[in-house]
């Protein structure tokens, strides 16, 4: 299998010459790496200023492939002869991951302004599978920003009746930012082929929100994409109660990376996902407070709100969000239209929390779940105005990333957790805030550590619970 990736000259100050920073391989250097299924090479068969092009040749092992198929899958000589060690797939992905490991964070100590620009990159792939519907290739890569050359691949000239498909020789056009790129290819790759070289588990459906993250949520072929990365029934459905707009798909991503920087356990019993943990410990907060009528800001697709329908105590539920979109999810998987006992007690607004609403006020309790860190910082100030100071809610409960822990993740502390996060703020920096926040407008202040806690860098998760005074 090869890949070529070609850099135009970025702009008058910069070479093409300086994709060996930014793919962290020496241009003067062949350089091999040893995967489990075969080897993977990188070299550059063009270097200068105006242009340059890196190379990935992957040679896949066919009898190592036939020693760890599986009895019985496919047709019987399947295992012996088959189009894996030639046509890109899920090795080439696998492989991509593996090679350009320190170019999937985005991260390069020498042209880190590079890195953070959209560049102008061609892709080329002489032989993929594009097994699926006619125009797979585009529907896949046109929505995001790529042009798109997909020539089909005859089987064999001399039987033209045995057809083209399911092979493309494969170019993409475009100006993105490298992380992106290499983030699109290994998605993309296997949804093109539509099989896979390794067994699918629940671990594949964090890969899909950690490398989709920015991007997939508002592809137009989210569900297809989805359905063929994963094939399974069970973690598509997994999958698609992880999508939102922004937090949902944060919070697999996130917890992905947790699982990846713990240590193994023994336990019986798992650990729950954060994201969960994280919902469940915010409807603990809204019972112990008494609250009858809550308001969610930021709400997403509702999960917090299904769980606080279960409270008997809550009459009166409100979830405000920025998106429509979410907001039409909400409504569905809340079933407000064919339930009027949930309709009854359940309202959803559009709204953002820049702006002064008085739709706001006489609320007992309102909670703002990994919401304040999808703004910019610039509007902090009128959100703690509007919230603290004119809706004035009896108690607030906000939960926000702990910047300092993301040292801990295998991307390191120089990335945030999410592609939409505008900010993030360490330990110090939010109890300031929170601090602040409460002298002001006369709350009394507690803060709490959620999740995994790190003996250096803190909690995954910092929150605050606000509870109004002289009520």
């Amino acid at each position: 299998m090869l890949l070529t990736l070609t850099l135009s000259q970025p702009d008058p100050l910069h070479s093409a010459a300086d994709l060996g920073f930014l793919l962290h391989k020496h241009p003067e250097r062949v350089q091999t790496q040893t995967l489990s299924f075969g080897a993977a090479s990188v070299f550059y068969p063009q270097v200068s200023a105006q242009r340059t092009t890196a190379a990935l040749l992957l040679e896949v092992d066919p009898v190592g492939l036939s020693r760890t198929a599986r009895p019985g899958e496919g047709a019987p000589l399947e295992p012996y002869v088959n189009d894996r060690p030639y046509a890109s797939g899920s090795f080439l992905a696998v492989a991509l991951r593996d090679v350009f490991g320190t170019a999937f964070t985005g991260r390069s100590r020498e042209r880190q302004a590079l890195a953070d620009t959209p560049l102008t990159f061609t892709v080329h792939l002489p032989c993929v599978t594009a097994r699926g519907p006619e125009g797979l290739p585009e529907r896949l890569f046109e929505p995001l920003g790529y042009v798109v050359q997909a020539t089909p691949i005859a089987l064999d000239p001399l039987y033209p009746e045995w057809g083209e498909r399911p092979y493309v020789d494969l170019r993409l056009s475009g100006q993105v930012r490298l992380r992106d790129l290499l983030a699109h290819l290994y998605v993309l790759l296997p949804v093109l082929d539509g099989k896979r070289h390794y067994y699918l588990n629940e671990a594949e459906v964090g890969k899909l929100a950690r490398h989709g993250a920015g991007w997939l949520d508002g592809h137009p072929e989210r569900d297809l994409i989805a359905r063929r990365y994963l094939r399974f029934a069970a973690l598509v459905r997994q999958a698609e109660e992880g999508f939102s707009v922004t937090e949902t798909v944060e919070a697999v991503a996130e917890q992905a990376a947790e699982n990846e920087a713990q240590a193994p356990t023994t336990s019986a019993f798992p650990r729950p996902r954060l994201h969960d943990e994280r919902l469940r410990w915010v409807a603990d907060q809204v019972h112990t407070s008494g609250a009858a009528q809550v308001l969610d800001l930021g709400c997403g697709e509702g999960k917090l709100l299904r769980l606080l329908l279960d409270m008997p105590q809550i009459r009166r539920l409100v979830g405000m969000d920025v998106s429509a979109r979410a907001l039409e999810i909400a409504a569905r998987r809340l079933n407000l239209r064919e339930r009027p006992e949930v309709a009854a007690r359940v309202q959803l607004l559009h709204g953002s929390l820049s702006y002064p609403d008085s739709r706001l006020k006489g609320f007992e309790a309102a909670t703002l779940v990994e919401v304040i860190e999808h703004l910019e910082p610039h509007q902090i100030g009128p959100l703690t105005r509007h919230v603290f100071g004119e809706a004035r809610p009896g108690t607030v409960i906000v939960t926000t990333p702990n910047r300092e822990y993301n040292a801990v993740f295998e991307d390191g502390a120089e990335e945030m957790r999410h592609a939409d996060h505008r900010f993030e703020w360490t330990r110090p920096e939010f109890a300031a805030w929170a601090g602040t926040t409460a002298q002001t407008h006369g709350y009394a202040l507690t803060l709490h550590d959620l999740g995994d806690t790190h003996p250096d860098y803190g909690p995954i998760t910092q929150a605050a619970v606000f509870v109004r005074q002289n009520r």
